[in-house]
């Protein structure tokens, strides 16, 4: 595979370009134009390229939690969340014309029209089939049971084309045969930038969907059909050790500038020792992110780590921070100091330094609302300004990365613990060498080779309760930590049936030692902010440039409220204008079938049932 050909996939993904149909019987290219296209392995590698819009992004890789999790604030709200807001009337993602691009392609590939080499022909299947697998776990994440379309749906076969949903259970069995398919065909096993599927890519999937769907199974009590929790957890602890013995990638531990972990959203070249699958920028195609624009401009949503978040963060010496004394009223200048440097290397932090940046820009932007908690994403963006107006980011960004190999071989052992013979109970040596390789990039010295006994009492009270296995919470920490904003947050907490935490975890600030007194908030003599329930016009007009808005407790306004501490100052709290909810029917651990859709079905005659709590 040519570098330019990875530049045009990279271009395309960037543009967002795509032929995607909402339906399963719109006409795709003419015979003639099959047989052409088919006929030649350039001509079936081009059209390939076309699947690869499926994928986030570069600028959906930042937005895939945005407004939609619980350890972090947003100045707008998925309104799905939202008390009052969601019509399911308005739902819109009932879409199969990505489907039937891959059908379509996978028949092709398999009909007369494709005369190149048998081996060529399986490449390609393999292809077609990891994102018929990436298009189905969408939707099982969306819909749960959804229908199965193994193959393009002629316009006049409408049984098919109104066929009812298969189970879930079906949908997982069809994506796991595509995707052992996938490994044994498939021949990219690298490639420049790791831009392109390879067969890594294909087992990393199936962990993930395998991982996905045990603890669905199990935290929301589903009946064994062919599969069960525990089978599925052992899949995934299988097939995570298939990578992990192939030595192919390892955890990427070269420091740089910014440090290891953060390296790997900050460098322009994707650093493919630990990424598996990636998204290349390229100045020369004008394939950008506008990630500084999201988190340093009124351009994005104001998304912010919330401080109940903050405070999973370990010590270097593998304690809780939560351990400490009136670690509650710790101020941010503080706050990081001895801490896993992922927490640094995420957030703005006290000796935060950017290219052509004031005083003001260097702290947390609170003032303009950008991280309204005081606790600013840096994570995918470049230290400095002159990104911060223009959509021109020029560092490329992970899809998937090694770490998530290790965190799903970590929770599937560890939530097996036994139950399969030929597994085994999870071990020191376990813990070792996966959450304990990930927290020694973190600085972390301390219990990184012997798996916990005690349980964290901050991690049950705040976040799961009903958690009473330390290795299992620790490992909920470990994936929160290691993979924070990177997408996976809220299918973790709808796996785990932790969905009450969407409504539940309050979106809490710095602690601040007064109101209406300038605050030095990174301890670097400077003047950067002037919490005070007071109008504006009420402000010393030396303050005035860094004043923010605090409203009364019983106000109405979204904005944000400061909570008195029992051991002094203020906890910053930001509060939403409208209450967010978890409904206690627990529907919107799947989303509604949009109703017109089933009216259609009716129609014709055929039924498609709804989910539960939206009838």
């Amino acid at each position: 595979m040519k570098k330019k050909d990875l530049k045009h996939i990279a271009a395309l993904l960037f543009a967002g370009i795509s032929t995607l149909s909402c339906t399963l019987d719109e006409p795709l290219i003419t015979s003639a134009d099959r047989k052409t296209v088919f006929g030649s392995e350039t001509g079936i590698q081009s059209y390939s390229y076309s699947l690869y819009s499926a994928l986030p992004s570069l600028d959906d890789v930042f937005y895939l939690e945005s407004s939609h999790v619980d350890y972090c604030a947003s100045n707008s709200y998925y309104d799905f969340y939202v008390d009052g807001t969601y019509n399911p009337e308005h739902a819109t993602s009932w879409s199969w014309g990505g489907l039937r691009r891959i059908n379509y392609f996978l028949d092709a590939l398999q009909s007369e029209d494709c005369t190149v080499s048998e081996d060529v022909k399986e490449h390609y299947i393999a292809l077609g089939k990891w994102f018929r697998a990436w298009f189905y776990f969408s939707k099982l994440r969306d819909y749960g049971g959804v229908p199965w379309f193994e193959h393009l749906v002629s316009s006049t076969d409408e049984a098919t084309l109104y066929k009812p949903r298969d189970s879930r259970d079906v949908i997982v069995d069809h994506m796991i045969q595509d995707l052992d398919y996938c490994y044994e065909h498939l021949k990219t096993v690298s490639s420049v930038g790791n831009s392109l599927v390879s067969k890594y890519a294909a087992l990393l999937l199936k962990a993930r969907i395998c991982l996905y769907e045990a603890s669905w199974k199990k935290y929301h009590n589903l009946p064994d059909e062919i599969y069960t929790a525990n089978d599925l957890y052992a899949m995934a602890v299988k097939t995570a050790d298939i990578i992990m013995k192939s030595n192919m990638f390892s955890i990427h531990t070269a420091a740089g500038t910014k440090g290891a972990y953060r390296s790997l959203w900050y460098d322009e070249s994707i650093n493919t020792d630990e990424v598996i699958l990636g998204l290349c920028t390229d100045q020369e195609y004008g394939v950008y992110n506008s990630a500084n624009r999201h988190f340093y401009a009124s351009a994005g949503n104001g998304d912010c780590m919330s401080r109940a978040f903050v405070f999973t963060y370990l010590n270097t010496d593998g304690t809780p921070f939560t351990n400490k004394t009136n670690y509650s009223t710790t101020l941010f200048k503080d706050e990081f100091s001895g801490r896993d440097l992922r927490l640094r290397q995420t957030l703005k932090n006290p000796d935060f330094t950017m290219t052509g940046a004031t005083d003001l820009e260097l702290a947390p932007d609170i003032i303009h609302q950008y991280a309204v908690t005081g606790y600013q994403i840096i994570k995918f963006c470049l230290d400095d300004v002159k990104y911060n107006k223009e959509s021109k980011g020029i560092n490329s960004m992970p899809l998937m990365r090694y770490a998530e190999v290790l965190l799903i071989y970590a929770e599937a052992k560890a939530e097996l613990d036994g139950a399969d013979a030929e597994i085994g109970p999870f071990t020191d040596a376990d813990w070792a060498k996966t959450i304990g390789k990930l927290r020694s990039r973190a600085g972390i010295t301390g219990g990184i080779n012997s798996k916990p006994t005690v349980i964290d009492p901050y991690m049950q009270t705040v976040f799961y309760p009903n958690v009473t296995n330390p290795v299992i919470m620790e490992i909920r920490r470990e994936r929160s930590i290691e993979l924070f904003f990177e997408g996976f947050r809220l299918s973790d907490l709808e796996r785990w049936a932790e969905g009450h935490l969407i409504e539940d975890l309050p979106w809490t600030g710095i602690h601040i030692p007064d109101l209406d007194t300038a605050v030095d908030i990174r301890g670097k003599g400077k003047e950067e902010a002037y919490f005070s329930l007071k109008p504006l016009a009420e402000i010393p007009g030396a303050h005035k440039d860094f004043y923010v808005q605090i409203y009364p407790e019983d106000s109405t306004e979204q904005g944000l409220r400061a909570k008195p501490n029992p051991a002094g100052g203020y906890d910053l709290e930001f509060v939403y204008a409208v209450p967010r909810i978890w409904h206690d029917d627990d529907r919107q651990y799947l989303s509604p079938i949009p109703p017109q859709v089933i009216r259609e079905y009716a129609a014709k005659g055929y039924t498609l049932t709804q989910n539960p709590g939206w009838e």
